[in-house]
């Protein structure tokens, strides 16, 4: 399954747990946080300030 830009964070956690990692290696410590129930991975990059295309790049290696 490939991760893509509008799935919510959860989503992403459930179906790969090893993802929460890799989204704090990049600086979204909030993985766990409320936001991270309905937030977009594109969302999130935004709020946090990172590059969407190398976050993908990096949870679909």
């Amino acid at each position: 399954m490939a991760i893509t830009k509008d799935m919510v964070i959860r989503e992403v956690i459930n179906a790969r747990p090893e993802a929460a990692e890799i989204l704090m290696a990049h600086g979204m410590g909030c993985v766990g946080c409320p936001g991270a129930q309905m937030e977009t991975l594109e969302e999130a990059a935004a709020v946090h300030g990172m590059n969407l295309d190398h976050l993908l790049a990096a949870l679909n290696k």
